[in-house]
């Protein structure tokens, strides 16, 4: 058998389609399997898969000899001769996510069952479009893939999310490094020198979300990132969705307001301009600078930085300028997005983001004006909740998607 990152790597435009081709797409049906149902049986594997059985008896001892599957022992029967059962090896190969924030980076590496296995963030970073920046990018992951205690050998795939529009199919992201004439995946991938998938980075979080989250049996789900920006991930039949290009949720770029504020993406008025966390950092500096009291003056006068987890913090504080910026986001959110479920009539709206820590403080205004402004019937559909993955869902996403791409799952 060829190494894993070979065998995992390979292209179908690169190998013949004869019985090795075959041979592989069955191995890769195989552990496919075994990810979703957990251990099986020689007997089953071929009747599910619909291959012979001495053709899964080869391919499964292939795949032991390999390190990828583990022979379990045998399986308690009733009579008769107890067969053999077999399961995925967690560690005989690995996963790599990056989420490339505004202003971090957050690493993951997950095993085969999309266990967290290690993680890293690294806060000395700055994202802007330019090459210095890129080469920072590929700087930080290498250091992350070297240290972070696994076998850089077999990790055969990384998922890279990152804000802006981006094209998962052509790998090209349209907001940042936009000048090179190869896509951003073709540039980590020779830089990195590993099988790359770019994603956007709400989508990512949405993913990560749905699959290990707060939902349960919903189909429909809607994802909201109130971060530093403002996007959505779309769920539909239990599937992420994409629009044509892959730029679908870009919600905090619907023209909204009458304002005159100039939107980062070039146009006034976005959602993003009043309910982003910058804008609300924006909105405390003015507040500041006016005279309003605050906690966070003292911190202001010192740095001249507030961030939007400073603003978060200080409402939990109760800090009633922080409280109001943070309830007008809410006011203001909730009506947007009767919108969307006047729309889709989602079974479950998920709040996520930093502004999200915010608790009560963000989600109670939000429902309230989510059900004054949208219709009563779809509103009773919708379930509310404020998610509860970490800071790395980003890049869990990322991890979990190229996981998907390179097992053809």
């Amino acid at each position: 058998m060829t190494s894993l990152k070979e065998f995992f790597n390979q292209n179908d435009n690169d190998i013949s389609k004869g019985i090795s081709h075959k041979n592989n797409v069955i191995k890769r049906n195989i552990i496919a399997y075994m990810i979703v149902n957990g251990e099986a049986t020689i007997s089953y594997l071929a009747k599910y898969l619909h291959i012979s059985v001495p053709t899964i008896t080869k391919l499964v001892n292939e795949l032991v000899d390999g390190g990828i599957v583990t022979d379990n022992g045998k399986v308690e029967t009733t009579g008769g001769r107890r067969p053999n059962i077999f399961g995925i090896a967690n560690s005989a190969i690995y996963f790599a996510g990056i989420e490339v924030g505004r202003d971090f980076i957050i690493g993951v590496v997950t095993d085969l069952k999309n266990n967290i296995v290690y993680t890293q963030t690294y806060n000395d970073f700055i994202l802007d479009d330019n090459n210095d920046s890129l080469d920072n990018i590929c700087t930080i992951i290498d250091r992350f893939l070297n240290n972070c205690g696994i076998d850089r050998n077999k990790i055969i795939g990384l998922g890279v999310s990152i804000a802006g529009r981006v094209n998962p199919v052509t790998g090209r992201s349209y907001k940042y490094f936009t000048e090179n004439n190869i896509s951003l995946k073709e540039i980590l991938e020779k830089r990195i020198n590993i099988q790359v998938l770019l994603e956007n980075d709400t989508r990512a979080r949405c993913y990560a979300e749905y699959f290990t989250g707060n939902v349960t049996s919903e189909k429909n789900v809607i994802y909201l990132h109130l971060g530093r920006g403002v996007a959505i991930g779309i769920i539909i039949d239990g599937k992420l969705f994409y629009g044509k290009s892959g730029f679908a949720g870009e919600f905090g770029h619907i023209p909204y307001f009458d304002n005159n504020i100039i939107c980062g993406c070039g146009k006034k008025g976005c959602l993003e301009t009043e309910i982003s966390g910058i804008a609300v950092e924006n909105k405390m500096i003015e507040l500041i600078n006016s005279g309003v009291n605050t906690i966070l003056k003292d911190k202001y006068e010192n740095t001249d930085i507030i961030h939007i987890d400073d603003i978060v913090s200080a409402a939990k504080n109760d800090d009633n300028l922080a409280i109001e910026l943070i309830e007008e986001v809410g006011e203001k959110v909730g009506k947007s997005l009767s919108f969307l479920i006047n729309i889709f009539n989602p079974e479950m709206i998920i709040i996520g983001g930093n502004i999200s820590h915010a608790g009560d403080y963000i989600m109670l205004p939000i429902k309230s004006a989510a059900n004054k402004h949208s219709l009563n019937l779809v509103y009773k559909d919708t379930i509310f909740k404020l998610s509860e993955m970490k800071d790395d869902s980003g890049a869990l996403g990322a991890a979990m998607l190229i996981r998907n791409e390179i097992i053809e799952f």
